[in-house]
């Protein structure tokens, strides 16, 4: 595997988390979620986006809404659900929790670099 490769797995294990995230604060349209997304530098496509908020809103975090629009089609507009802010809450702490395992390693790496020692224990 190469490293951008496993960039872009990296990206997708957290994307639900932060389109969640986005969604948390208010009626959001999907472009806007990829416009975020995009200059967050979690690179994401339509064609990864759409199948990822059905899905959610399939598992109840999610509902969306129509709203008509002056310069087209009506616009689908995406808003959590009470059980879709449990569900962020809960994945909240785990990120909170996995952040704070992976500095943690990170940092006992440097000690052991700065030492020159090589075995963790």
């Amino acid at each position: 595997m190469n490293i951008e490769n496993a960039q872009v797995q990296m990206r997708k294990g957290i994307l639900e988390f932060c389109i969640l995230h986005i969604i948390s604060r208010g009626e959001v349209y999907a472009s806007d979620m990829l416009d975020e997304l995009t200059s967050a530098r979690i690179m994401v496509v339509e064609g990864t986006l759409y199948p990822l908020l059905t899905r959610l809103k399939n598992s109840g975090w999610l509902d969306y809404k129509w709203v008509e629009s002056s310069s087209g089609p009506p616009r689908k507009y995406y808003v959590l659900t009470d059980e879709g802010k449990i569900f962020l809450d809960a994945m909240q702490a785990t990120w909170f929790e996995l952040a704070d395992s992976v500095q943690t390693i990170i940092h006992r790496s440097e000690e052991l670099s700065k030492t020159g020692t090589s075995n963790p224990n």
